[in-house]
């Protein structure tokens, strides 16, 4: 029986030292939260990205627009061309 009596003791004291962990632990958290630095606003930090930007000049603009515009063009003459080969294999035209 007196074997039974330690072991709850002792159930109940680490029970109360875990209590108190978790209570310590949130005190240290709140503590940790107030020390935080303030942040800078949202719209300062994207400007502040912004200006990192490296930004095409207008020949660059030029050059990949025309090359967009030429790749678009070449895709539309292929799938006119297979569209056509595929109604003449049917036998639709």
């Amino acid at each position: 029986m007196a074997e039974k009596e330690v072991k709850k003791e002792i159930k109940k004291d680490t029970k109360e030292k875990k209590k108190v962990n978790k209570n310590e632990t949130k005190k240290n958290n709140k503590k940790e939260k107030k020390q935080k630095v303030k942040k800078e606003s949202y719209f300062t930090g994207v400007k502040n990205e912004l200006s990192k930007v490296k930004w095409p000049t207008k020949s660059e603009v030029l050059k990949y627009t025309v090359a967009t515009i030429v790749f678009v063009v070449i895709l539309v003459v292929f799938f006119i061309l297979l569209d056509l080969l595929m109604s003449v294999i049917k036998g639709g035209i």
